[in-house]
């Protein structure tokens, strides 16, 4: 049974076409009632798909509805303050003092001892005024390691307390260099030491020494007032002062063990310049301008070059170029060895661009290894010196010969032209024996006598002399202070007040013939063979009897 459904019309009888118009208008609207949805809160079934390798309905997931119940008002829309922290800017610091001041992080130290060196420090304006332009070579390269390895920026100024930042300082225990590395220290951290340069006043190299000291006694005792008084004292040192601590049941701390005078004030030494270098007007002091950007550029070589060279291509003097590379002894650098110099910043443009059109020599010595032992004669006749000028350029004392195996500073020639080679650069060293049997002697020094002044009544070397003894070159000596030498056999027969020998065996000569009742003159002419033998015999003795002496409590 067919049902048809047409517009109702007062007039006009529906015909087929209108009956067919009126059955699809109402199919239409069918189809679209079956689609609507009515929600009442309960969730529609999604429509069904088929999958057409399964021929299968499958049913896709739909989401749960979340709509509220009609019956629970909305609540009103308000405005919230919300406040934003300030965005700090952090200008860059206007000089280098005041880049330093921000990365202090140390506890900070106080104490009698810190305000006796405040005073020092506060009296001396003169040295503060000469130890900080003297940094300002070196200080920036100083900050910027220390930023990079994020240790507190105290550490720039400890070389401040070693050496008043001069790189040439050495120690009355051998220390040198701005860091103050004793040598076998710095050996022990790769600072090179030998005839042609000693790394342990190298600006780059001693910074990366000493840094990595640090943190390696940072890391051992966990606190840095302790790590720098293992720095002074030695880490062996402080680790047994903290252990008798330990044992006694007392603290630990720097304020706490028992230390030397001098490490007990290194720290407050340290803390002192700090709170100087923090407040310098409060110390009536003024600090001379440091900007806060780079002094010096590292310069790589890759041919020896003399230091005169070097000085007159990059338009610098002698000096400034040995204050930036205070390693090198020699007047050549071997780049071998020495592959980096440092020029100041501008200057170091200036000289990269003259060496490219440098076109004469650029070295005019280099290193001859002593193939025998020989002397210096014999040593400088093959190299083609003079004697006088071989022992000044390479340091050799007198009465020395100089064994195989040695390396010597000599002018280049057809012969020896070619650059220094690693081997020899990093390894030289000068070994010497004497020309003579040396002997040696014990003298006592007389009242205001030093070390040096000592030597030279001897006719030895003072730098000899420190060596024996382990004293430093200009120490002073205490009245009657026993002194080791090594004498030639014809020097050594000194007399016990410290009297040369040849004045000794003048002054027996005389006392024999006066003994003897006849004139001085006549009986040293008369048995001139004689008197030497008794004069001899009586140096020897007296020099017998005053070792032994020295060897009484």
């Amino acid at each position: 049974m067919t049902h048809a459904f047409a517009l109702p019309t007062p007039t006009l009888s529906p015909s087929p076409n209108r009956r067919w118009w009126g059955a699809a208008a109402l199919a239409a609207v069918l189809i679209l009632s079956g689609c609507a949805t009515v929600d009442n809160g309960q969730s529609t079934p999604a429509p069904s798909t088929t999958d057409p390798s399964s021929n299968r309905a499958t049913t896709s997931p739909r989401l749960p509805s979340y709509r509220l119940p009609g019956n629970i008002p909305l609540s009103d829309i308000g405005v919230a303050s919300t406040s934003v922290p300030p965005v700090t800017l952090l200008a860059a610091p206007a000089d280098l003092w005041e880049r330093i001041r921000r990365g202090f992080a140390m506890t900070d130290l106080d104490g009698d001892l810190v305000r006796d060196q405040e005073r020092w420090y506060a009296t001396r304006p003169d040295y503060i005024q000469r130890m900080t332009e003297r940094s300002s070579r070196y200080l920036f390269h100083i900050v910027e390691e220390i930023e990079r390895r994020n240790m507190p920026m105290e550490l720039a100024l400890l070389p401040f307390i070693e050496s008043a930042f001069n790189p040439q300082a050495v120690s009355s225990a051998r220390a040198a260099g701005m860091w103050q590395f004793m040598p076998a220290t710095g050996e022990s951290f790769d600072l090179k030491q030998n005839v042609f340069r000693d790394d342990r006043r190298d600006v780059l190299a001693s910074t990366r020494a000493a840094l990595d000291y640090l943190q390696q006694l940072h890391g051992r005792f966990g606190n840095w007032h302790l790590a720098l008084a293992a720095y002074n004292w030695g880490q062996g040192n402080v680790n047994r002062a903290i252990t008798q601590n330990k044992r006694l049941g007392l603290p630990t701390g720097y304020t706490d063990i028992n230390m030397p005078l001098e490490t007990r004030t290194y720290v407050p030494k340290l803390q002192a310049v700090k709170n100087i270098m923090a407040r310098p007007q409060a110390f009536n002091t003024t600090l001379p301008l440091i900007g806060n950007h780079p002094f010096f550029d590292t310069v790589t070589l890759d041919r020896d070059i003399d230091v005169s060279v070097i000085a007159r291509l990059a338009e610098v003097s002698e000096g400034d170029f040995r204050a930036l590379n205070p390693s090198l002894k020699q007047p050549v650098v071997m780049a071998a060895g020495t592959p980096n110099i440092l020029l100041p910043w501008d200057n170091a443009v200036i000289f990269q661009t003259k060496l490219q059109a440098h076109t004469g020599a650029l070295a005019s010595w280099t290193a001859w290894v002593v193939p025998t032992t020989m002397t210096v004669a014999q040593a400088a006749s093959r190299v083609g010196m003079s004697e006088s000028e071989l022992r000044e350029v390479n340091n050799i004392p007198p009465r020395m010969s100089v064994r195989a195996g040695s390396s010597l500073l000599v002018p280049r020639s057809g012969q020896r032209n070619s650059d220094v080679p690693l081997h020899v650069a990093d390894n030289a060293q000068l070994s010497l024996q004497p020309d003579v049997v040396l002997q040696r002697s014990v003298v006592k020094a007389r009242k205001g006598e030093n070390l040096a002044r000592l030597a030279q009544r001897y006719g030895v070397s003072a730098v000899s002399v420190a060596g024996w003894n382990k004293l430093a070159v200009n120490a002073s000596l205490k009245p009657g202070q026993r002194v080791t030498l090594m004498l030639p056999k014809r020097v050594s027969l000194a007399a016990s007040d410290g009297t040369p020998a040849k004045k000794a065996v003048a002054s027996s000569t005389r006392k024999v013939a006066k003994s003897a009742g006849q004139p001085t003159k006549a009986k040293a002419v008369a048995k001139k063979k004689t008197t030497k033998a008794v004069a001899s015999s009586s140096a020897k003795t007296r020099v017998a009897s005053s070792a032994k002496a020295d060897k009484k409590p």
